[in-house]
């Protein structure tokens, strides 16, 4: 039984670190879960640099956000996804069915003020906004907000009418 452990030490001892890694992202993200924030942009030197504004403040951020790039790499995913910002003059996020004034003041807290911006949204990105939607988590999904404004920013309101129904306003 000793030479077994002897011979398993070095695995057992990777299985626990890697279970300890594990548990603080999830226990991490699950506290950060309740929070509403707004999207963090560059600092002007940073922009400059071509660099992206820093993601923590402290070390456990930082070990969480190198913890983040490395599986982005091995599993071949996009780690930080990136809501693209508006191109124009703000649309009115009320004609989208389900979405009402409170929600849409959510959306334009959290950057979201066009519907290319939703339209443009990937699994990634609309999971991202989902956990910062406070009361109205779920709802881009439940209402289907992107294929909606997928039909608004190309002007096809016949489209939008005839799957979503009468459009509002």
């Amino acid at each position: 039984m000793t030479t077994l452990a002897q011979y398993e030490l070095p695995i057992i001892i990777i299985a626990f670190l890697i279970g300890l890694a594990v548990a603080f992202w999830a226990f991490r993200r699950r506290s950060a879960a309740g929070r509403i924030e707004a999207p963090r942009t560059a600092s002007p030197s940073s922009r400059t640099a071509g660099k992206s504004a820093p993601h923590g403040e402290g070390l456990a951020d930082e070990f969480a956000t190198a913890t983040e790039d490395v599986a982005g790499e091995i599993f071949g995913i996009e780690a930080h996804p990136h809501i693209p910002g508006p191109s124009g003059p703000p649309d009115n996020l009320q004609l989208l069915k389900g979405v009402g004034p409170k929600m849409a003041a959510q959306l334009n807290a959290l950057g979201v003020t066009r519907y290319d911006q939703l339209a443009r949204l990937g699994g990634n990105e609309v999971a991202m906004l989902d956990e910062r939607m406070g009361p109205f988590s779920g709802r881009i999904a439940r209402d289907r907000l992107v294929e909606q404004a997928c039909y608004l920013e190309r002007g096809d309101k016949e489209g939008f009418e005839g799957v979503f129904g009468k459009l509002g306003n």
